[in-house]
């Protein structure tokens, strides 16, 4: 455990940049995400409170004059990634994208004041960072909540964080393509596409933000007008958790929090009516198309991390996750391994996130402690079986390495098709894979970069993001 946090904390500092910190330091993600730089924020306060502080405030930057804060701050100009900025042609102070994503901020801010004093500079950043998180709830209150039924919608996968989860393949069915689409993407360029969305979703997500871009992301106009209006469980129960928790932090720094309470109370009240007792389980409800979504992803779960008023709702949910646990190769993952769109390394189809295992844990702590322990280990005994299967692939490849590259003591050379592969997996710029001359130390640095699952693995202990579990290609799926 000592040496995953020791990898962990050396993640996190290689990944941060000025004031953010990018959830892969490789093309997949090269910019700032809302909901990743809270868990970030989360890893960075076990060893320093300015940089936890400074990840959220500068995330907050980014925050839109009505409240929104966007799912993507672009920083910097990048035109390697889609969509990118001018993809989305807005953002005030800072390029961003025009939709959201999960409210944790308030949660993570709580957590790390329990455990950490702040001084009176710290103070003062940390109560404009409250009142900014308040207003970025009004705004989910206000404009995603226009009948006041205590429940948010999502007018985007992209917004709930589990972009291509099967909880949206019957509503994104229902999407007329636009015509003539043009981008191009670069995620299934940087990874292998079968662990990726595929390119019809892809041609729905495009059509979606279109759509958005054309009406000027106007808050109202979206919510009527969108393609895609889902209210979601997880997404929810994770909204619902916020509010609680900024309830709490209001309260510390003698802000009004009247309007957050009188919206907790609204939302207890009705969020059971998005339980079925037959079937005992929670769904999420299409808006759009007037129907209700019956999936068994782990994030119908996170109900359990939202503290329901309810305890016999909350018995039942755990005795049926310890029956979606049917294997524990997968614990937990993302869509219920006996169901038929389950995919074992497509992204949020199958692989385990352990953002995913970290909600169910926190939500399972005052309920079912022994558990929550039990998550806890298997979920850390993962992240030491990802990094020992990632030692044995390095040690291969070097050896491969040696076997096929090595000229002299400093320049290797790729001189094959079949070399060519591995170059790619090493750096190697495609361009220059037949004819250059690379350093050893380019080849090994590539080996062990961006491309390396060892790298990807150590962001998931604090921070981000994923661990699949099953295959060494599905660690690069991130």
């Amino acid at each position: 455990m000592k040496s995953l946090i020791t990898l962990a904390k050396k993640t996190l500092l290689d990944n941060r940049r000025r004031g953010y910190t990018l959830p892969t330091n490789n093309k997949l993600y090269p910019a700032q995400w809302n909901w990743d730089s809270g868990f970030i924020a989360l890893g960075y306060s076990y060893f320093n409170l300015n940089f936890a502080l400074k990840e959220i405030n500068t995330l907050l930057e980014g925050q839109w004059k009505d409240g929104m804060v966007p799912h993507i701050l672009f920083h910097k100009i990048n035109t390697n990634y889609y969509p990118n900025y001018t993809s989305w042609n807005c953002g005030n102070k800072i390029h961003s994208s025009g939709i959201t994503q999960p409210p944790i901020l308030a949660t993570i801010l709580k957590r790390i004041l329990d455990k950490n004093e702040i001084n009176n500079d710290q103070f003062l950043t940390v109560k404009k960072i409250i009142k900014k998180i308040k207003k970025f709830h009004e705004w989910f209150i206000k404009f995603r909540d226009p009948k006041k039924i205590g429940l948010v919608s999502i007018l985007h996968p992209w917004e709930s964080g589990y972009d291509n989860s099967p909880i949206w393949d019957s509503s994104m069915e229902q999407i007329k393509i636009e015509k003539n689409l043009k981008y191009k993407r670069v995620d299934n360029k940087v990874i292998n596409p079968q662990h990726r969305p595929q390119n019809i979703d892809y041609d729905r997500y495009v059509t979606i933000k279109n759509h958005l871009r054309k009406i000027k992301y106007n808050p109202k106009l979206a919510y009527k007008s969108s393609p895609f209006n889902v209210i979601d469980v997880g997404f929810n129960s994770i909204f619902l958790k916020a509010n609680k928790d900024l309830i709490c932090l209001l309260d510390k720094f003698n802000l009004d929090q009247s309007k957050i309470n009188k919206y907790i109370k609204l939302t207890e009240k009705n969020f059971l009516k998005l339980y079925d007792k037959k079937k005992e389980t929670f769904f999420s409800k299409d808006i759009k198309n007037k129907k209700r979504i019956y999936i068994p992803s782990i994030t119908n779960y996170f109900v359990l991390f939202a503290d329901l008023d309810n305890s016999k709702v909350n018995k039942k949910l755990i005795q049926n996750l310890k029956k979606y646990n049917i294997n524990e190769k997968y614990f937990f993952s993302s869509i219920k391994p006996n169901h038929k769109s389950f995919e074992e390394k497509r992204y949020w189809r199958g692989p385990v996130w352990i953002n995913c295992n970290w909600f169910i844990y926190q939500g399972l702590k005052n309920k079912d402690i022994t558990f929550s322990n039990l998550v806890k280990k298997k979920t850390i005994e993962l992240l030491e079986k990802s990094r020992n299967e990632v030692k044995e692939i390095i040690i291969s490849l070097l050896d491969l390495c040696k076997k096929i590259y090595l000229l002299d003591r400093q320049s290797v050379i790729v001189r094959s098709w079949n070399d060519h592969k591995l170059a790619y997996h090493a750096g190697v710029p495609r361009e220059a894979a037949h004819t250059s001359l690379h350093t050893r130390h380019r080849c090994l640095c590539g080996l062990l970069g961006a491309r390396a699952p060892l790298y990807l693995t150590l962001e998931k202990v604090v921070g981000s993001r994923t661990v699949p579990q099953t295959s060494r290609q599905a660690h690069t799926q991130t």
